[in-house]
């Protein structure tokens, strides 16, 4: 057997930067890992991963650190960061992007920008752009251009073969093709460690960004009712969003190219009731995309969240469950929903994808951040009542909700497979087997051998 040596900046405990290496975004969990490898580029991560299983070690794969469930982490084991791989090569000849696994959605959006163009990402810029596009991949521009994994037509992969070693794969249409198809939708840590991807991309150099507030929850049912009802179908190229905390509701809508006069016209529906606050900003995505991100340090430090997918708009009775849940909720506790129609229902990859919700009307998430980052711990009163609610919450929703989305797993959920893939669930444990035939990618909700 080869020997391998770690390769890349290696942290291990009693290193001094092994704290904050070790931690991931949600400090709701730590782990304490053998090592932290951060990678270079792909041969380090090859490096990393005939090493780890030279030594015998779990592993583990990071990249934003935003695995919500610190499945990201490991004890006694080797954290693979590809969150130095940050290239970026833009064709916009043949509108494509091929960039390093190492990018942030905010830097992704940002450099896609600086050429003109876009791809769909999610809305929180410090999270790891291969870890949203591996799970799916949804936000502001997504009923206009489907889900980030949609959009994902290559990618260069780290796998494990059989008893020992590391190689490095190529996944397209062309080369590997179950391999590229498992990857869109369910490729977080299951079947290799993904270095670099290639997206289409998109020419937009202008966007209308809208956010309507409504101070109090008098309005949450009319407002709720009007979205769901109009947001699903209206105009592809208007994605919106509804955050409802316990003292107020927001909707962000983004028009992908278009005017402010156009944008208020497709809102009417929801506009219309009440007196919301509304405000409006017509520029480049780029610049819109930057503009509404939090600084990671203003965060909570703990974070719950459970993802719920809606296919039927929902009844009365429960829009009345989250009104009196939301008007009960405790500090740091809310509702969110993002659209979906559009393009994910009618414009599935070619080649297929392992995304499973292409009938949803909306995604749904009762969620929860709470504590001070860089702070004292929360108190145990505080968690409890927290994550008491959320769970709380979930539970009086579930009769309403039809699937779940692995990027916000439920912990033990039972049937998770089903709830995240549906009937692709048995194909994924098929190319599982061939990819990962010793289960070298392995965590609580990874992919089981077929």
């Amino acid at each position: 057997m080869n020997s391998h040596a770690l390769t890349g900046r290696v942290v291990t405990p009693g290193d001094t930067d092994y704290p904050d290496a070790s931690r991931g975004w949600n400090h709701f969990f730590t782990h304490l890992p053998a090592a932290v490898v951060f990678a270079d580029d792909t041969a380090d991560v090859v490096n990393a991963l005939a090493w780890a299983r030279q030594q015998g070690l779990p592993v583990r794969v990071r990249s934003g650190g935003h695995a919500l469930e610190g499945w990201s982490g490991v004890d006694g084991g080797v954290i693979i960061d590809v969150s130095g791989l940050k290239s970026v090569a833009i064709d916009t000849a043949a509108q494509t992007a091929t960039v390093g696994a190492g990018l942030n959605q905010l830097e992704t959006v940002t450099a896609l920008g600086a050429a003109g163009v876009a791809a769909p990402t999610g809305t929180e810029g410090s999270v790891g752009l291969v870890g949203a596009t591996l799970g799916g991949g949804f936000g502001l521009l997504t009923r206009k251009f489907g889900m980030a994994s949609d959009n994902l037509i290559a990618a260069e992969v780290v796998v494990a073969p059989a008893d020992s070693g590391a190689n490095v794969v190529i996944a397209d249409e062309q080369t590997n093709p179950d391999l590229l198809w498992a990857l869109r939708g369910a490729g977080n840590g299951n079947f290799g460690i993904v270095t670099s991807l290639t997206y289409r991309i998109h020419p937009l150099d202008q966007a209308i960004f809208l956010v309507a507030t409504w101070s109090g929850l008098d309005d949450l049912a009319a407002v709720l009712e009007a979205w769901q009802r109009s947001a699903p179908f209206v105009d592809d190229r208007l994605t919106s969003q509804l955050e409802i905390e316990r003292d107020r509701l927001a909707l962000h809508a983004a028009l992908a190219g278009g005017s402010e006069s156009e944008a208020l016209q497709l809102l009417s529906p929801v506009l219309s009731i009440g007196s919301p606050d509304t405000v409006i900003q017509d520029a480049s995505w780029a610049d819109i995309y930057a503009d509404f991100q939090i600084p990671i340090e203003e965060e909570p430090a703990n974070w719950k969240f459970n993802s719920q997918l809606i296919t039927e708009p929902l009844p009365t009775e429960a829009i009345r469950i989250i009104g009196a849940f939301m008007a009960n909720a405790p500090a740091g506790c809310n509702y969110f929903t993002n659209a979906f129609g559009g393009a994910v229902a009618s414009s599935e990859p070619s080649g297929g994808s392992a995304f499973a919700h292409r009938d949803a009307l909306y995604y749904a998430e009762p969620g929860a951040g709470w504590g001070v980052r860089g702070g004292a711990p929360a108190s145990d009163e505080e968690t409890a009542a927290v994550l008491g609610w959320v769970a709380e919450f979930s539970e009086a929703m579930a009769p309403y909700v039809n699937g779940a989305y692995v990027n916000v797993p439920n912990a033990g959920m039972p049937d998770w497979e089903r709830a995240y893939w549906g009937a692709n669930a048995e194909r994924l444990r098929t190319i599982k087997a061939f990819y990962d035939p010793d289960n070298v990618f392995c965590y609580e909700q990874s992919i089981p051998l077929g």
